[in-house]
């Protein structure tokens, strides 16, 4: 049954309740209520106590369609708490690629343990999965899914997804494989039951299907579902076509939305999180920030350096210090803008490593051109400042050349360096989203400093210099 937002808030201390007093008929009540989506949700705001109690007391198939509902992070929470009795009966019953994501989050020991729990048809099936690589195909497939044979017709097939399709993941593709087991084709269930019951399968197949080959980056999983955005599910095959498993779009949503979650992180320089925000221990968290705050900081200690090589520069005309943090931040400014977009880019496929002169064109014209713009605006702050004090003294023209110039060379090289990281990333097989945001600024400002002083020993020498 379906619940509305304000009914599953107006629920929820009656699921309390319930727990608190161990009412078992008030408990089952809520479960056949209230959707099972809401109702994870509502389990997984419970404490850990509450927790536990709702898992051992109710029924072990509606524990098992809740606990898969669960965030991992929560899914530890409840394994923990919980006898192990109800563990290996959740485990045995979770759906295999839901079970695969659980068991490759946790510590190789409880993976273990975990493994001991299931039945020998279950731990082989679970150690099968394990087996591809981390962050493959084969990690996010499930086996359950139905498969006919070429000479069947759609009689037959039918009566066979009657008998065979309960538990299996989806039933809106049936794939044909031939008797060894490779995929010749896959057929949608509509197509099934719209055609006459005597007519042959091989009547019904085109041969045009798409299959992800289960050894692929995982991302080649989002990118296929991107382009054939109507399909639920698609086919993972082995190198020789034999089929593996079936890919469900849940799954590749969830993939898509930690993908998207890490690359945020690391344009943020914060390490990627494994868990919800509220639910990472503190030392996790220090680790996860320290380590790149101190990698930023040792960066940041590089601009004091390289300021001190223009030490005497700034003591004969201290009126360039002034304009130190307006260029080297508008210099960081452009280059995480740019990086920002450049790592969005490939992520979307929009961009790949062949593409990289036209990046390079667009962005240096576009960092002139921004450069200019923000250059000019300096220009005119000297300008109009100078008719009112003498701040920047009898070199003021000078001196707004300066800025204007050095805006124009800092904003050109930050876009460049900002948009050139990612792709030189990609090329050395690091993640590209490592060339975060304030990495970027980071290296800028240290580079930023030596072009502002080059371009006023041009400008300034004889003068102020």
């Amino acid at each position: 049954m379906a619940t509305s937002k304000l009914q599953t808030e107006l629920l929820y201390p009656d699921l309390e309740a319930a727990l608190e007093a161990a009412d078992l008929e008030g408990l089952k009540e809520i479960c056949d209520t209230v959707a099972a989506e809401d109702l994870a949700e509502m389990v997984g705001r419970l404490g850990d106590l509450n927790r536990a109690v709702f898992f051992e007391k109710v029924s072990e198939d509606k524990a098992t369609e809740i606990f898969q509902l669960l965030e991992v992070a929560v899914q530890k929470d409840v394994i923990e708490a919980v006898s192990n009795q109800r563990v290996a009966a959740i485990i045995n019953e979770m759906d295999p690629d839901n079970r695969t994501a659980l068991l490759e989050s946790l510590p190789s020991n409880s993976t273990r343990q975990l493994l001991s729990f299931l039945k020998p048809r279950e731990r082989k099936q679970a150690q099968r999965l394990l087996d591809f690589p981390k962050d493959s195909v084969g990690r996010l497939m499930t086996p359950d899914f139905l498969a006919i044979k070429l000479e069947w017709n759609v009689e037959r097939v039918l009566d066979f997804i009657r008998r065979n399709g309960e538990d299996k993941e989806t039933l809106n593709d049936i794939y044909v494989v031939d008797d060894r087991g490779r995929l010749l084709d896959d057929i949608g269930i509509r197509e099934l039951l719209l055609a006459p019951p005597e007519k042959d399968i091989q009547d019904i197949m085109d041969r045009q299907f798409t299959a992800l080959p289960a050894n692929a980056p995982e991302e080649e999983a989002i990118q296929a579902f991107k382009k054939y955005s109507r399909r639920t599910a698609l086919p993972v095959t082995d190198e020789e076509g034999y089929l593996l498993g079936i890919v469900t779009i849940d799954d590749v949503m969830d993939l898509a939305e930690k993908e998207t979650t890490e690359d945020i992180h690391k344009l943020g320089g914060v390490g990627a999180l494994e868990e919800p925000y509220l639910a990472l221990p503190m030392s996790q968290m220090i680790k996860k920030r320290g380590g790149w705050l101190t990698v930023l900081f040792i960066g940041e200690m590089l601009t004091a350096t390289a300021m001190s090589f223009f030490e005497q520069e700034i003591s004969r005309a201290v009126v360039l210090a002034l304009f130190i943090p307006l260029i080297i931040s508008s210099g960081g400014n452009s280059g995480s803008q740019a990086a920002s977009l450049v790592i969005r880019a490939i992520a979307l496929n929009e961009v790949s490593l062949k593409d990289w002169w036209t990046v390079f064109r667009r962005e240096i014209l576009l960092g002139l051109i921004l450069g200019g713009g923000l250059g000019l605006i300096g220009l005119l702050r000297v300008i109009v400042a100078s008719r009112f004090t003498n701040t920047y003294g009898d070199h003021w023209f000078l001196v707004a050349l300066t800025v204007y110039f050095s805006l124009i060379g800092v904003v050109a090289w930050g876009t460049l360096i900002g948009a050139l990281f990612p792709l030189i990333l990609k090329r050395l097989g690091a993640d590209p989203a490592a060339s975060s945001a304030p990495f970027v600024a980071t290296f800028i400002d240290v580079t930023g400093i030596v072009i502002y002083f080059n371009i006023a020993l041009l400008l300034l020498s004889g003068k102020l210099l």
